[in-house]
């Protein structure tokens, strides 16, 4: 049999169907039920199973039940026409339809008898497999001899392979597939929902995996559909204008199934889709138009067709699936569509429904509305309900209102307040350029708002220009008001100054200059007015972050405890600034090495910025996440955030994100990967700095800190020397204080290596400087002894220079970074072993191996490998002579002649074993030694790397 295609996310079902045909082909016959619901993939494991047994010679035969009224026994009928065998066999002659009810038992077996024989004859001694699918939907006769031929196939070679919707199978096929089921005669697939990884690879890049996964609920149909409509959670299937012939395909299936409904049935139904779910059946009924006791029959009878389903509060109702919801509102006539959106806006009217509710009613009655202000007023307010979690709905709704509203006269400054939430909707919904666009037409004609008005107009244009990396045109915008606030500050500020403040805050936090609004965002925090707390707690988290940026630690340890205590006890709505103040505080806790309340914070922001909305912010969520998981030895998942940070920037077109991103992405393969991929880091990691734009910002710096460690890794010191110089000046006075201390230990490694003792003493001197000025806090203080340990080594002090790296690795372990404290005792063995012998050198690279294992370290693993053959070759000595002195006879001999070229079927030749036996005694080999492929096993057995 040839390799077994692969269906995405259905692993364990595969592997069933594979066994099913291997034991048809060893004699075994077996009845096969795939249950669940309308397109979980029910019928595309059926021809999986198709596949293989044809495969492997067997004859299959496949039919799908119409209809309950179909003429008796018409499955088998359809089955027996698309035999893929040759039709040798005539087949076997069912009862006439008039020759006696279908529920003949004598008929039944008769034709159970000759459907046997039939199958024999075929099958030339190959087996048989006999696929039913939409069973539910079988006519009477049909569903009995089911039942009979379930009994019969176990001792027979034949497949049977029943493909069912369990809601809408008859009580007693059900039963006797059950009793089946239980005497072991009966195997039972129920394909789960798909889950992210799955989704993920069906996806590619038709959208983004999570919101696909949240719409489609894995259902496998249902992600097609999305996928054909260009999901985007916050448009389509909201409004009904998706791309009309791949979403037609994708959904053929269902509406098929909506076109044999009564047209009673139809019109309830669409009335459901119009009022979203949950909905209740006396609204369904006044949507429609339909009288109660029409409607109730309705309603039973899509029940009964599994259209609806109990599951709302009180008594109300849903689809089986969202998504079926969404595309019978999508197949609408459009100008019934547009009559039950106005029934069920009055409907709400009526009962005081709050706005959200009515807007999206509102926005599809709009152009024929006959109170068109009204209308324009729900849809105003609505989008103010909704702007924080669904800011792409408040956007359109927003757009749609400043369609319809007047353009001139009394409306002018109503207009332009409509138009300034638009731009905050469009930017948190990650479209930028619509919202600066927008913006830059509100602010084209000097003048034309009052100052108060234009004040805020002005920090909307600051937050967008700031987003899309415009540093100067946000600087220059933002200082026409700052420049001219009387200094300092005075309470109390108002509202619309407070923004503008905060975005330009903002700005300087992100380029990298927070020195120079520290003063002022400290001014705002105290003039903001008493009794508005979410803005003054704002404010002063961006002051805290100032503080830590700067490396005032002193000043920034007590805010940010304090802040993270107010915020802690606010919900998710600090001021609309959610997002950003968790932002700015998990980046200020990350400085000070507050790192559990860091990711606790960040990843509470992520969730605050989730679902499409403000993808600005959850953009920078994303990428200190990505820091904090590599530090905590989350290699996988700090990749994972890092894409995610990637993906979006890309979407926002942030490049200074982006860049990061790739950066990061880097750094975590570079740990991850093993050594040969070493020049693939580095590649990605200066792709990374490229996309930053140059400067002094966090984005840039960052960047260059990564590449500079990947050079360094790479086996280039003099590279990383020069990165790190001319990026970040001589004293990296570019660079923000706080990564000053580990980038001064990087430059003292590097310029020892280089032979540069000089460079490297005045780096270990300004690594102890800075991390003094940051108080010595752990993090800082094993970064100088990193660097004074590469000093003392370099001018041969082995002594010191073990001291100052265990020091190291014992603040790293405290502070629950594995890679770190693991690269620290790697690079300490050969200073270990002269100060304080091999044997303790040997246990601390134990020690470090372990870690790295733990957390997926390949490259430290081989070096650590590395590291442990060179000590042991230079320190002879009982059970330490050989490096392979750890391993069984037999692992040593496949190991030696592995590490010559020699592949495992060869190494199998040449000790006469079997190749999967070679494969077991080398993969314990690999973990004995701390090696995870043959190349690294040949450079241990090798001469010593330096």
């Amino acid at each position: 049999m040839s390799d077994t295609p692969a269906l995405a996310g259905r692993r364990e079902e595969t592997a069933a169907l594979v066994r099913a045909v291997e034991d048809l082909g060893a004699g075994r016959g077996t009845v096969l039920e795939v249950a669940g619901d309308p397109g979980t993939g029910k019928t595309a494991l059926l021809n999986l199973l198709a596949q293989l047994a044809v495969e492997r010679g067997a004859t299959v035969m496949r039919g799908r039940a119409r209809s309950r009224e179909a003429k008796p026994y018409q499955v088998f009928r359809e089955a027996w026409i698309r035999s893929t065998a040759p039709a040798a066999a005539a087949a076997p002659r069912p009862p006439a339809a008039e020759a006696g009810p279908p529920w003949d038992t004598a008929a039944d077996r008769e034709l159970l008898r000759a459907l046997l024989d039939g199958c024999a004859r075929r099958d030339g001694g190959r087996g048989s497999v006999l696929v039913l699918d939409d069973l539910h939907h079988a006519d009477p006769a049909s569903a009995r001899l089911v039942e009979l031929l379930a009994e019969e196939c176990a001792g027979r070679p034949l497949v049977l392979a029943l493909a069912l919707r369990p809601r809408q199978t008859p009580p007693a096929l059900l039963a006797a597939l059950d009793d089946a089921s239980h005497t072991g005669h009966l195997l039972r697939l129920e394909p789960a929902p798909l889950d992210a990884a799955a989704i993920a690879s069906l996806a590619g890049g038709c959208g983004p995996a999570e919101q696909l996964a949240t719409g489609s609920l894995g259902n496998p149909r249902a992600l097609r559909v999305l996928m054909a409509a260009g999901h985007d959670p916050d448009q389509w299937p909201t409004r009904s204008d998706a791309a009309a012939g791949p979403l037609l395909r994708a959904a053929a299936p269902v509406f098929a199934e909506l076109e044999t409904l009564p047209a009673d049935c139809a019109e309830v139904l669409a009335a459901a889709a119009v009022l979203g779910e949950p909905f209740h059946p006396g609204d369904a009924a006044h949507v429609a138009g339909c009288p109660a006791d029409r409607t109730a029959a309705a309603l039973g009878a899509l029940a009964a067709a599994d259209l609806i389903r109990s599951g709302g509060p009180a008594g109300a109702l849903v689809f089986r699936h969202p998504v079926l919801g969404h595309l019978v509102h999508h197949r609408m006539n459009p100008g019934l569509r547009h009559d039950a959106h106005r029934r069920a806006l009055a409907l709400l009217d009526a009962r005081g429904a709050g706005a959200a509710a009515r807007a999206r009613h509102a926005e599809h009655v709009l152009p024929a509305a006959a109170d068109p202000v009204r209308v324009l007023r729900v849809l105003a307010e609505g989008a103010a309900e909704v702007l924080a979690r669904e800011p792409a709905t408040a956007a359109r709704w927003l757009r749609l209102t400043l369609t319809y509203s007047p353009a001139e006269g009394g409306g002018g400054h109503a207009r332009a307040r409509l138009a300034l939430d638009c731009c905050r909707a469009l930017t948190a919904a990650g479209r930028p350029q619509e919202a600066r666009s927008l913006a830059h037409e509100l602010l084209r004609t000097p003048g034309a708002l009052p100052g108060r008005l234009r004040t805020e107009a002005l920090a909307v244009r600051v937050g967008i220009e700031r987003l899309l990396g415009r540093y100067e045109e946000a600087d220059a915008a933002a200082r026409t008001v700052v420049d001219a606030l009387a200094r300092p500050l005075s309470a109390p500020l108002p509202p619309e100054t407070g923004d503008l403040v905060f975005d330009y805050g903002l700005l300087h936090a992100l380029r990298g200059t927070a020195a120079e609004v520290r003063d002022l965002a400290h001014e705002a925090a105290r003039a903001v007015a008493a009794a508005d707390e979410d803005r003054r707690t704002a404010f002063g988290v961006l002051a805290a972050f100032c503080d830590s940026y700067v490396g005032d630690f002193t000043r920034a340890v007590p805010e940010v405890a304090r802040y993270a205590r107010l915020v802690d006890s606010r919900p998710d709505t600090v001021a609309g600034r959610a997002p950003e103040v968790l932002a700015l505080l998990g980046c200020a806790e990350l400085y000070v090495e507050h790192f559990a309340d860091a990711r606790r914070h960040l990843s509470r922001g992520l969730a605050t910025a989730g679902g499409g909305a403000h993808k600005h912010i959850a953009v920078n969520q994303l990428l200190g996440l990505s820091i904090l998981d590599q530090w905590a030895g989350r290699l996988d998942t700090a990749q994972h955030h890092a894409r995610e940070a990637e993906r979006l920037a890309g979407e926002i077109g942030a490049p200074d994100a982006a860049g990061l991103a790739i950066a990061l992405r880097a750094s975590a393969l570079l740990w991850a990967a093993p050594r040969r991929r070493t020049p693939e880091a580095v590649e990605l990691a200066e792709a990374g700095l490229r996309a930053t734009v140059p400067g002094t910002g966090w984005w840039a710096g960052s960047a260059l800190g990564l590449l500079a460690v990947a050079r360094l890794l790479g086996g280039d010191p003099a590279s990383c020397l020069r990165t790190l110089v001319e990026g970040g000046g001589p004293e990296l006075e570019l660079l923000q204080p706080p990564s000053r201390t580990s980038l001064f230990a990087l430059m003292t490694t590097a310029a020892a290596q280089c032979g540069d003792l000089a460079t490297a003493a005045r780096a270990a001197r300004a690594a102890d400087t800075a991390a003094e000025r940051l108080g010595r806090t752990p993090f800082q203080q094993a970064q100088a002894d990193r660097a004074a340990a590469a000093l003392a080594l370099a001018h041969g002090d082995p002594a010191r220079a073990a001291d100052r790296s265990l020091d190291a690795a014992r603040a790293f372990a405290a502070l629950r970074m594995p890679v770190l404290r693991a690269w620290t005792l790697i690079a300490a063995t050969p200073a270990l072993a002269v100060a304080h012998g091999p044997a303790v050198a040997l246990g601390t690279l134990d020690e470090a191996l372990e870690a790295a294992r733990a957390c997926g370290a390949l490259r430290l693993c081989e070096d650590g490998a590395r590291a442990r053959a060179a000590l042991v070759a230079a320190s002879p000595g009982p059970g330490t002579a050989d490096p392979l002195a750890a391993l069984s006879v037999r692992e040593r001999e496949v190991a030696e002649l592995a590490a010559t070229g020699l592949s495992s079927r060869q190494v199998a030749e040449r000790l006469v074993l079997s190749t999967r036996t070679v494969d077991t005694h080398l993969g314990s080999a690999y973990r004995k030694l701390g090696v995870s492929s043959r190349v690294a096993l040949s450079r241990l057995l090798g001469p010593p790397v330096a």
